[in-house]
């Protein structure tokens, strides 16, 4: 059984999972060699800093950029802004970390390292 797919569920087939999950898509452009997807943070809070009702959004990290399978032949890299955040009763600046972005020592993803080694 076939059914048509919304955009979100489109992100969840083509990208990492943590990508689809939090990650939202901002920007696409698309070279002769290359196809270059920048992506920001979701401004999506953990539980706990949301009860805390200090904490607001500050912007974002630099970007990360990460190689990942080609789309059409073409090299795909995903350009990632990760969110910062204050909380203004400490002063302190953070982020939220994703540890499964690139494959350990390397800027690819990790699925495309597994892909590559088979």
């Amino acid at each position: 059984m076939r059914r048509k797919l919304k955009s979100w569920e489109i992100m969840r087939v083509i990208f990492p999972e943590v990508l689809a999950d939090y990650f939202e898509i901002v920007d696409v452009t698309e070279g002769d060699t290359s196809v270059d997807i920048f992506m920001d943070e979701r401004e999506f809070m953990e539980r706990e800093d949301y009860k805390l009702g200090t904490v607001r959004s500050y912007g974002f990290t630099e970007e990360r950029v990460i190689q990942d399978f080609p789309i059409r032949g073409k090299a795909s890299y995903l350009h990632v802004r990760r969110r910062k955040w204050r909380d203004s009763s400490t002063g302190e600046i953070f982020s939220y970390s994703y540890d499964d972005l690139t494959a350990e020592g390397s800027k690819l993803s990790p699925e495309f390292v597994a892909f590559l080694k088979e």
